[in-house]
């Protein structure tokens, strides 16, 4: 009885299993804490104050004709913080 409970506790972690996590993070986006998501599903977090680093001026890159992807309406680009370059770039942000 053992045996067979050590073989079907090997066998059930051998399994893949499909990791779930939510993919929103907050960020400093032209100077201001928002969240992101990758998904129109995932549910927004309320991000905890904190100070971002003031925005360097600087142009728009000028940005190709497309369709948004499904549940937005429009993209932008937004300046966003990287926090290990510690510089802003520029990033497409839909809506």
């Amino acid at each position: 009885m053992k045996l067979l409970m050590a073989i079907v506790a090997l066998t059930c972690g051998m399994l893949p299993v499909d990791t779930v996590s939510a993919s929103c993070r907050c960020v400093c986006m032209n100077g201001e804490v928002r969240a992101v998501c990758s998904s129109t599903l995932d549910i927004e977090p309320v991000c905890p104050p904190r100070i971002c680093p003031i925005v360097p001026p600087s142009v728009e890159p000028i940005q190709r004709p497309k369709v948004p992807p499904v549940g937005t309406s429009s993209c932008v680009q937004k300046q966003i913080y990287n926090e290990y370059t510690r510089r802003y770039e520029w990033k497409e942000v839909c809506y």
